[in-house]
């Protein structure tokens, strides 16, 4: 998979093509990827995705602040992991915005010779969303290509599959139910960075993970985890909070995680946390003693969670 960072970087003569933001890229956008790719290799041609960043939204004012579930290289390397030729990142902003669905798709045509566009049940591109289905498939008859619509993909309750749902279930922390959309656990990078040392005092060393400002967290907690450090997973359980038992509080949540089986000097590496289960909220104890206990007690909850896990 080559990723690019904008639009001139590539140049393809006949090419199979989907756009959108794929945040997450979630099993309703798993379906539509993995349509392209395989009409893509039959006919021997290069599946491009065109996605963005930031999020339309975002530029546009529509949110009121960032959330995003993957970064872009994540979703980049997600794409590629599904086979996807190529994926575009273009840089979203207002002179793009202001582009009729005629000129963005012209423009994407000349530098993708797109045959074959498929897109979602509810997409629409351009200035004001004017490029809805009809418009497109109007467009495609003018710049030679055709346009295939994928109907919505639910969630076996009728609700169909959005990155919007599963922010939803993250931000309650559902984090089994959003795992079902996302077909993963849903998971933050992070460089480890250094602390105030209190696990280590505690005798419970934790790594503490510098986290992208822009990511969407769950909700405060302790939580069943999964470490990734150098392509190897450990039982892990993590504590995202303020710590209320002591008084140097942190002025926003912090990820620490204890990795279960791991004493090595983790400063500056970069680790995944994959979010399997949350445990319980995070609580004030009345002394160190009681939340040693708590931890312990963690720990073996969440060894038990794991374990248990398909």
């Amino acid at each position: 998979m080559q990723h690019c960072k904008n639009l001139e970087a590539v140049k393809i003569n006949k090419s199979w093509v989907t756009i959108g933001s794929f945040d997450g890229v979630h099993t309703g956008h798993q379906a539509l990827i993995r349509w392209l790719i395989a009409g893509a290799r039959r006919a021997q041609e290069p599946s491009v995705v065109v996605t963005f960043f930031p999020h339309p939204a975002v530029v546009l004012g529509k949110v009121p602040r960032p959330s995003y579930l993957t970064t872009p290289d994540e979703r980049a390397e997600l794409l590629g992991s599904l086979g996807v030729d190529y994926v575009i990142t273009m840089p979203f902003n207002l002179q793009l915005a202001a582009l009729s669905a005629a000129e963005f798709m012209e423009m994407l045509t000349a530098r993708l010779g797109i045959r074959h566009l498929c897109v979602g049940y509810d997409f629409a591109l351009g200035r004001g969303r004017e490029g809805n289905l009809g418009r497109l498939e109007e467009i495609g008859r003018q710049l030679g290509y055709d346009l295939k619509v994928i109907e919505q993909v639910t969630n076996g309750e009728d609700n169909p599959i959005s990155s919007s749902l599963i922010r939803r279930l993250i931000s309650q922390g559902e984090m089994n139910k959003a795992a079902g959309l996302l077909g993963r656990n849903y998971s933050t990078s992070g460089r480890v960075v250094h602390g105030d040392g209190r696990g280590k005092q505690l005798g419970f060393p934790t790594a503490n993970l510098e986290v992208w400002a822009e990511r969407l967290m769950p909700p405060t907690g302790i939580y069943a985890t999964w470490t990734w450090i150098k392509g190897v997973r450990y039982d892990s359980v993590a504590n995202l909070g303020v710590r209320p038992t002591f008084e140097n509080q942190p002025s926003s949540a912090l990820l620490e995680v204890y990795i279960m089986d791991w004493r090595q000097d983790l400063y500056g590496q970069e680790i995944k946390v994959e979010f399997v289960q949350r445990l319980r909220e995070e609580v004030r104890f009345p002394s160190a003693a009681a939340l040693i206990a708590q931890v312990n007690e963690d720990i073996a909850a969440a060894r038990e969670v794991l374990r248990n896990v398909p």
